[in-house]
């Protein structure tokens, strides 16, 4: 009898390993999706959430949070995270009011839900990705 609950315990651990370690690898592989005008709706429609940075080439503070964004895509697995160049994408940035960049917009299931303007540095993409995120 104890023989059989040190199995079940062994065979619970290991599928447990197996499972941290697959979403480990599973994370390792999620990237910042880059949009335009061919598959902006449908990036957008498909994922629950999605985080869309809109951003410019020659924007020093959205160039600055390039790195947080993407780090932080691998923490937030339920949450799409993307970019959209808004000089290359002028009818993307228009249609949801982007007047500054860099601008943060969560969307679920295609609708704007929410917004921050600015380099908000990693606290502030935290923030907006806790409100949505089941990887709290």
């Amino acid at each position: 009898m104890i023989d059989e609950e040190l199995e079940k315990i062994k065979k619970k651990q290991l599928e447990d390993m197996l499972k941290l370690q697959n979403e480990s690898n599973e994370s390792k592989m999620r990237t910042v999706i880059d949009l335009d005008e061919t598959n902006f709706d449908q990036i957008i429609s498909k994922n629950e959430f999605t985080l869309v940075d809109f951003w410019a080439e020659w924007c020093g503070p959205c160039k600055s949070m390039h790195p947080v964004f993407t780090r932080l895509c691998k923490k937030y697995v339920n949450i799409k995270f993307a970019r959209v160049n808004v000089d290359n994408n002028q009818n993307i940035a228009m249609r949801f009011g982007i007047q500054s960049i860099p601008t943060f917009v969560m969307f679920k299931n295609g609708k704007s839900i929410d917004k921050m303007v600015g380099a908000v540095g990693e606290p502030g993409i935290h923030m907006i990705c806790k409100k949505y995120s089941l990887d709290q």
